[in-house]
């Protein structure tokens, strides 16, 4: 993988985040259970544009992902913006599973070093209470025949081919297409192959449940979360994933979900299905400086990197970090923190066991392992297994999330960082003046 240091700068100067927030995550199922992912979208650029008094005159470009689509309203990015009556905007959608907003955020800032946007919104949502219940592909291709057919007879010999068998529905389940693993089958392959005890899992877990449970109790999440307005007039202010009270012995007690005889991955050290949405309001550094904002933050580099999901399919960030960090000329020693996406604690301690070895990170990419990391900068403010994870909006969570992290220390370099399905890792150094 050649890679070189270089500067993500254009005419405009830097790219700047000026501005990021998100909505309350809440489990699937519950709070957003009569929202859909253009509802909880819409809901979180309008209120960035009110924060910011900005008019869809003033927004060039809105770019969003979603993961888990709507078949009649794939276009989520546009959707949104007709939503809110944006009619003037340009939009465009884009998906890259898990590390979605983390790409939708790139290709803002590509259009903003190249000179054809100086403001624009980029982000991503999903939601999982939403997902259509799949039909058996019997009763599908059956039912796409019959409605092409000419005569009630033709009808009713092609319904007789169907078995009681072929009118269940599917169950919905997160499955890698061309390996058949579910992403949590292909992590206890990791944590065995890497040596991760359910131990660390656990201890990750509670660690992420901590840190998130202080955060929101220290006020450090109170800018960066809005306030969700809900159909039936209620509020939703806080994740209500969080437990505040995350006992270390409690995660113990759980069974293995995905190898139930010497699997060590369960609920409780694992993200869970969550329906959200995040937002960032991103522009050129001078566009930044001559409306008068102090930006949060500045994108100093960014990767993404793939490699087989037959085998550690969620150790991409391991390939992707040593190329973003080589762009941005930095080491891990130069780091305030590290934000890295919790799929699952074994994902976790296997990327973080893979950052650290050299022979695997050369054998992979040609580079040189980034080294140890400090655990005392890693997922400070917790991450998505305490807060869930709406695939789509998870990347514009970490972002946002780290860049406030990053003032409220008055500064730094931060490493951020994403696994994704189909063997997609995804990297971003953010800084803050």
């Amino acid at each position: 993988m050649p890679v070189r240091k270089m500067k993500l700068a254009g005419r405009g100067g830097r790219v700047a985040i000026v501005d990021g927030l998100r909505t309350p995550f809440a489990r699937i199922a519950t709070h957003y259970r009569d929202l859909n992912a253009i509802d909880l979208g819409a809901m979180a650029v309008k209120e960035l544009m009110t924060r910011n008094n900005l008019s869809q005159n003033e927004i060039e470009q809105l770019v969003f992902g979603m993961t888990v689509m709507i078949p009649e309203a794939p276009f989520i990015a546009r959707e949104i913006a007709l939503a809110l009556g944006m009619d003037t905007v340009d939009a465009y959608s884009i998906t890259r599973a898990c590390a979605t907003s983390f790409q939708t955020t790139a290709s803002v800032a590509d259009n903003i070093v190249a000179g054809y946007t100086d403001m624009a919104i980029a982000g991503g949502t999903d939601s999982t209470s939403c997902a259509r219940i799949p039909l058996s592909a019997k009763l599908s291709a059956v039912l796409r025949d019959v409605s092409f057919a000419k005569t009630l007879k033709d009808r009713i010999k092609l319904l007789s081919q169907l078995k009681a068998r072929d009118l269940l529905p599917q169950a919905p389940s997160i499955t890698e297409y061309s390996v058949g693993e579910t992403m949590g089958e292909s992590t206890e392959k990791m944590v065995k192959k890497w040596g991760v005890s359910r131990q660390e899992q656990d201890d990750l877990a509670h660690a992420s449940h901590s840190n998130a449970a202080r955060a929101w109790a220290e006020g450090r999440l109170d800018r960066q979360v809005m306030t969700a307005h809900l159909p039936d007039g209620s509020a939703l202010k806080d994740d209500n994933l969080v437990r505040k009270q995350s006992e270390r012995e409690s995660y113990s007690k759980l069974n293995p979900v995905f190898d139930r005889e010497t699997g060590s991955v369960t609920a409780g050290n694992s993200s869970p299905l969550t329906d959200g949405a995040g937002a960032l309001l991103m522009m050129s550094e001078k566009k930044a400086a001559a409306l008068g904002y102090t930006p949060l933050g500045y994108i100093r580099s960014y990767a993404f990197a793939a490699r087989t999901p037959q085998d550690d399919l969620l150790m991409g960030p391991v390939l992707a970090a040593p190329a973003a960090m080589t762009r941005a000329g930095l080491t891990l020693s130069d780091l305030t923190l590290v934000d890295m996406h919790e799929a699952f604690a074994g994902q976790v301690a296997c990327n973080l066991r893979g950052l650290a070895d050299d022979d695997y990170v050369r054998s992979q990419t040609g580079l040189a392992a980034l080294g140890e990391v400090d655990r005392s900068k890693l997922n400070v403010n917790g991450g998505s297994i305490a807060y869930g994870h709406p695939f789509g909006a998870t990347g514009a969570r970490v972002i946002s999330q780290t860049l406030h992290e990053l003032q409220h220390r008055g500064g730094g370099l931060a490493l951020t960082t994403a696994c994704a399905a189909g063997g997609i890792g995804a990297a971003m150094v953010l800084e803050t003046e």
